[in-house]
């Protein structure tokens, strides 16, 4: 076929690092985080020397600008992977310099414009993000599809980082989406409510502060909290497939049929009340019979309650089944009792929907008692992504901080996960020299300690000895190796 270059590009600057004409076709688009706020013009003078032995096909600089070191008939040096750059588009992106490497809002709108149009002069009519590695590398895609890839699935890297890989399966929907110039339809009309095409045209963000909104005073204190309803919304509806569970049960109403009376096996008292009987799997496998009563309900408002009174109604027998969750107010301990109560067998189950209350901040529609004021929690980590690390949460600013100065290595975060508060750093209390083992064989050695140094090479798997260690960007620490050739991420590394 013929290959063409994006006309999005502004600027243009050559890598000598690449394999000559790729192999196989173009199915694949790769994204990156350069671990960086980098310009198009400062990435393209890394990428022409030859001593950093990597490239891309594009980059996105920190306002949005579209650069070509590659072009698409050939294979860049990019993904750790000979067979999946040899048929991927690759895509370095701006970020923020730690984990989760956030990018721009105009980095990822400038990203999806772009896999947009690789994808139609590819011939391609969907783009395609599965979420699993072992499903994506052993698919043959058709000749209309494009699929997403990422860089930690071939090396011990977080590449795109965090934040990017949450969002690959919005990417797919929206490139999808434009491609096909498809358009959502609702599950019929009603007098209000927000329907499920209203929230498919949002970005995720923007689309749980609109459900958010619909917790009202008298919601947030019907006994179950906001957030691990809203949690669940997120986990399990069909919008967000880029959090996980792609066509999990939906039970906020955003299907054609509404809950209530839509569902098989319920009965109507001929008033305003339906009741469902259902068979739920226990821990061990076993069936039981469970009944909760429900109203119908015309709009996704309605629907919330709707499931909220499952939870608190749903009974095995004549015992609650999710006893001791009415009136709960730590999410983590009402979500364990959720899971407790066979809601889901999943052994991450608990961890996934913290891990979504604690990523959106959810507790914010959680009421207090006195007014539902809303509350702003500062957390103590090591860092955002390593919720098991967290030493506490605070309300007062001032404690969060006193947390953080009597735990070496904390910072403090807000509930949008940047940092707020990080005491100043102590000399690091590390003997040297000490040894260490590299097991992997893309480990880069580099001129000096942090990601903003130019790469030296490769170091082959081996043990050596680290005669300084310090701090620098991409990294918990650096170690300087005893050759005096460089420095190594020493997370990467295991001491003997």
């Amino acid at each position: 076929m013929a290959y063409t270059n994006s006309s999005m590009v502004v600027y243009k600057k050559l890598s000598p690092n690449h394999s000559g004409q790729r192999t196989h076709s173009i199915d694949r688009i790769t994204p990156h985080c350069v671990v960086g706020q980098c310009t198009a013009e400062g990435l393209g003078e890394w990428f022409e020397k030859q001593s950093t032995q990597a490239s891309s096909n594009y980059g996105i600089d920190r306002d949005g600008r579209v650069a070509l070191y590659v072009e698409e008939k050939n294979r860049s040096w990019c993904t750790s992977s000979n067979a999946n750059d040899q048929r991927a588009i690759t895509i370095e992106c701006a970020s923020d310099t730690t984990e989760p490497y956030a990018f721009r809002d105009v980095v990822y709108q400038t990203l999806i414009k772009l896999c947009i149009d690789i994808c139609k002069r590819n011939g391609k009519n969907k783009l395609i993000w599965f979420g699993d590695k072992d499903k994506t590398l052993n698919y043959s895609p058709k000749s209309g599809e494009m699929i997403l890839t990422v860089h930690r699935w071939f090396a011990n890297k977080s590449c795109p980082g965090n934040w990017m890989y949450a969002r690959m399966g919005d990417l797919a929907e929206k490139v999808t989406k434009a491609l096909q110039g498809s358009s959502d339809s609702g599950g019929g009309s009603t007098a209000k409510g927000i329907q499920a095409s209203a929230l498919k045209n949002l970005s995720e963000a923007d689309a749980i502060k609109k459900v958010g909104a619909l917790f009202t005073a008298d919601q947030k204190k019907s006994g179950i909290l906001a957030s691990v309803s809203l949690a669940q919304f997120i986990l399990e509806s069909g919008y967000g497939k880029s959090e996980l569970a792609q066509n999990a049960n939906n039970i906020f109403g955003m299907k054609c049929s509404l809950s209530g009376n839509s569902w098989s096996g319920s009965s109507w008292d001929g008033k305003s009340k339906y009741t469902k009987k259902t068979q739920e799997q226990n821990h061990d496998g076993s069936l039981v019979t469970i009944t909760a009563d429900f109203r119908k309900y015309p709009c996704i408002e309605d629907s919330i309650a709707d499931h909220s009174a499952y939870l608190l109604g749903a009974k095995n027998g004549s015992k609650l089944r999710y006893a001791g969750l009415k009136g709960c107010t730590d999410y983590k301990k009402a979500v364990q009792i959720i899971k407790d109560g066979g809601y889901a067998t999943s052994l991450t189950y608990v961890e996934k929907l913290i891990s979504i209350i604690e990523k959106w901040n959810l507790t914010q529609y959680d009421a207090k008692d006195t007014g539902g004021e809303v509350i702003r929690w500062y957390r103590v980590r090591k860092s955002w992504t390593d919720a098991k690390s967290q030493k506490g949460a605070y309300k007062i600013l001032d404690n969060a901080k006193k947390c953080a100065d009597q735990n070496p290595g904390y910072k403090v975060f807000d509930a949008d996960g940047k940092v707020v508060y990080q005491p100043k750093a102590a000399e690091p209390e590390v003997k040297v020299p000490f040894l260490v083992k590299v097991s992997i064989s893309d480990l880069n050695i580099r001129t000096g300690p942090g990601v903003n140094h130019s790469r030296v090479q490769f170091c082959p798997p081996g043990v050596y000895t680290i005669v300084a260690v310090s701090e620098g960007a991409g990294a918990s620490m650096w170690g300087k190796l005893k050759s005096g050739i460089g420095w190594l991420s020493l997370d990467f590394c295991r001491r003997l």
